[in-house]
């Protein structure tokens, strides 16, 4: 008897906990977009060449068609403020897009680079536009 009343509140508790860590989780998640830049799609640039960017974190997500001159994917968000970042040892690392902060450092969040679906071996600032790709920012842990 005293076994399943053990049991009993040793599992209680750990839904609690789990409930109480899911909870904050989501509050968190839902003042993402309190800081960003734009909330809604939107198109920039008058360049010749267009690219499609979708900025996704948490539970929304936004479309950025970007028309533009620029040789790079990187380029040519920061050219329009939506991107910045620190140079490391493996290109730019990406900080911020959006007005969305990710940092590892803090809450090992970070944003994934997406291209046609898969993950990105390469980073936003050495990846030419390649227009007829799908190209997508993910904040990520």
């Amino acid at each position: 008897m005293k076994t399943a009343i053990r049991s009993t509140i040793s599992i209680l508790v750990l839904l609690s906990v789990l409930l109480s860590l899911a909870a904050c989780g989501n509050e968190y998640e839902g003042t993402l977009w309190e800081n960003a830049t734009y909330t809604e799609d939107k198109t920039f640039g008058e360049g010749a060449k267009t690219i499609k960017v979708t900025v996704e974190a948490g539970d929304k997500s936004v479309v950025f068609t970007i028309k533009t001159e620029k040789a790079t994917v990187g380029e040519a968000l920061q050219e329009h403020g939506l991107l910045e970042g620190e140079a490391g040892a493996y290109g730019l690392y990406v900080k911020k897009v959006n007005g969305i902060t990710a940092d590892f450092d803090i809450d090992q969040t970070y944003w994934a680079f997406y291209i046609n679906g898969e993950y990105a071996m390469t980073g936003v600032d050495t990846t030419n536009i390649d227009e007829s790709a799908e190209y997508k920012l993910l904040r990520t842990k």
